[in-house]
């Protein structure tokens, strides 16, 4: 019988058990949690300005490449 409630009302067994797992959770502190995010930023940011520059660079050889052949080839 109490397999039957229990899929009578799954909304609410479902939001119990969410609510058991968040117990079991270990949360980082303050100064954890702003360090990894601090971490997060500068690797992001790097890898941006990389990203940045390789598109840069292939653009600057390409264009290059197009003038040394002579023109656009289309």
């Amino acid at each position: 019988m109490t397999k039957i409630a229990k899929r009578q009302n799954p909304i609410a067994e479902f939001l119990r058990e969410t609510r058991s797992e968040l117990r079991k959770v270990v949360w980082p502190s303050r100064q954890d949690a702003i360090r990894m995010t601090l971490i997060v930023i500068a690797v992001t940011l790097g890898m941006a300005t990389l990203l940045g520059l390789i598109d840069y660079l292939f653009t600057v050889g390409f264009s290059r490449l197009i003038d040394l052949l002579g023109g656009p080839l289309l």
